[in-house]
């Protein structure tokens, strides 16, 4: 196999690596019914002027299963946390008791269980479109390739190998979707 047709084959594979990882944050920020600092993640609040992730103003910690603390480092950032929260719309009320906020998560509803599976499948439907994008790319560029002198059996060969790394990581995505699907299920 040619040096440029091995390079196809890297880059691609490393794109699809990129979007199992992206599938990975995105799932560990749905909530299955327990506190995970995760879950607070991609939400920002406004630090003087400038948006800072929560996480970077204060200490984010689990109390319990249900109950997540954020203890701010300066007092005056309370009031901006907590807006932050509530502007999120992330299911939960915060709790201001003037030194920490304090999130209660209520436990999940069926219906609420539900809606958060077919959340779930949308990440990994996105996953899944992302990764075939990768392969589509892929085969343009070995079509290039033959254009340019690569036999039409090496281009096939490659074609057939960036199809077996696309069925590979479309398995992947199937199975993180069934784990969180089940762990999201179960009460």
């Amino acid at each position: 196999m040619s040096e440029e047709v091995s390079f196809v084959l890297d880059v691609g594979e490393d794109a699809m690596k990129k979007a199992i990882s992206h599938l990975e944050v995105e799932l560990g920020k749905i909530r299955a019914g327990r506190a995970t600092p995760q879950m607070l993640d991609g939400l920002v609040v406004d630090y003087y002027g400038s948006p800072t992730p929560i996480s970077q103003v204060g200490n984010i910690s689990v109390a319990d299963a249900r109950t997540l603390t954020i203890q701010p480092w300066e007092k005056n950032m309370l009031q901006p946390i907590e807006r932050s929260i509530i502007g999120a719309n992330i299911g939960v009320t915060p709790q201001n008791d003037g030194i920490i906020i304090r999130l209660f998560l209520p436990p999940l509803t069926e219906e609420r269980r539900r809606e958060l599976v077919k959340k779930v499948h949308a990440e990994g439907e996105q996953s899944k479109v992302a990764v075939r994008s990768i392969r589509r790319d892929a085969i343009e560029d070995i079509k290039k390739l033959q254009k340019n002198g690569l036999s039409e059996d090496a281009g096939k060969d490659a074609e057939k190998e960036i199809q077996q790394l696309t069925d590979k990581y479309i398995t992947l995505i199937d199975n993180y979707l069934a784990s969180k699907e089940k762990e999201m299920m179960a009460v």
